[in-house]
């Protein structure tokens, strides 16, 4: 099999190297200073007491697509919107689109049945033009498990994390995904092909939605908030509400809130990927993490103060000129 990953960032980076080192046949697609490093240097992965670098295939050239088996999208949520008719029109005829992002995903209620079958949430495909653009039979579920860092153009770290869990959106074990599985397990990944892809969805946005906007909002790193007993309420509160909402749709998150937690603290001192963009002045992945489950939870008439409440603050944060996001030096 070909692969493409289409957002080979952080993540991206991360597994696309991870491919390119086991010799799986893998073009990364990305762009600016990050990706002529690439192409100059190669792409160094550093995890663990060790590092290594490859050389695969690097470009912005969409049209690459149409001969691959499958895409990865490891683009944030966010950025997806403004390419999803030139990312439609390149895919080949059999071109799976491996959907990797955060967040209540733009496919979550296609192929899902009952009273939502078919809906889609403004926050994270605005006027539905993604559902529009890329047929839901393409579509695998991914929930992405590592932790990693773009440290510098053309590096990545990886602080921890292996599992990238996939599944058709109908819940069948199909060959494709079986035959990606096998792919990523080459490469030294776990991706176990899962029938409910959707509830471990939910089992990552219970910690999410949650700690990524305390994250922006303070600064904090995961332990920081995990590890502090004055945060420990607000952090079980708003997993409450996570939680109502997801059985709301049919959903009982396999993970305890009191897990969910202490695995946040094992991870250590590391930076969510909202406060890293807003150090970066990036735009905020907020929509797609909390705005999804706000709307969500309106749309069902689920009550969720305290995610309104981290909701609306990162998004008047979000709204800042980036100067003004970053905390200021002090003053002799």
């Amino acid at each position: 099999m070909r692969f493409a990953v289409l957002g080979a960032g952080a993540i991206g980076g991360f597994l696309g190297g991870r491919m390119a080192k086991a010799d799986v046949n893998v073009v990364l697609i990305a762009r600016g200073p990050h990706l002529e490093a690439m192409r100059k240097n190669g792409l160094r992965i550093i995890e663990g007491d060790g590092e290594f670098t490859v050389h695969p295939e690097c470009t912005n050239d969409f049209s690459v697509l149409a001969g691959v088996d499958a895409v990865f999208l490891t683009l944030k949520a966010h950025s997806v919107p403004p390419i999803a008719e030139r990312l439609g029109n390149a895919l080949g005829d059999r071109t799976a689109v491996v959907s990797a992002q955060n967040g209540i995903p733009w496919w979550y209620f296609q192929r899902h049945g009952g009273e939502l079958d078919g809906i889609h949430l403004e926050t994270v495909d605005p006027g539905g033009v993604i559902g529009r653009t890329i047929d839901p039979k393409r579509v695998i579920g991914c929930a992405v498990y590592p932790a990693t860092n773009l440290v510098a153009p053309g590096v990545v770290l990886h602080v921890e994390g292996d599992r990238f869990s996939l599944g058709e959106l109908d819940g069948d074990e199909s060959q494709r995904c079986l035959a990606i599985s096998q792919a990523l397990s080459k490469a030294g990944l776990k991706a176990p092909v899962q029938s409910k892809i959707r509830d471990e969805i939910w089992v990552k946005l219970l910690g999410n939605a949650v700690f990524n906007p305390m994250s922006a909002l303070t600064r904090a790193t995961l332990v920081g908030i995990a590890g502090n007993p004055m945060a420990e309420p607000v952090v079980r509160a708003a997993m409450e509400e996570v939680d109502a909402v997801a059985r709301r749709v049919g959903i009982e998150i396999p993970v305890s809130i009191d897990r969910r937690i202490r695995g946040a603290a094992r991870v250590g001192a590391h930076k969510t990927s909202m406060l890293q963009d807003l150090e970066a002045g990036r735009p905020l992945e907020i929509d797609a993490l909390v705005g999804s489950v706000v709307e969500l939870a309106d749309r069902l008439n689920v009550p969720v103060p305290h995610l309104r409440t981290l909701y609306t603050c990162v998004k008047l944060l979000d709204a800042q000129p980036a100067g003004d996001a970053r905390p200021q030096p002090a003053r002799p």
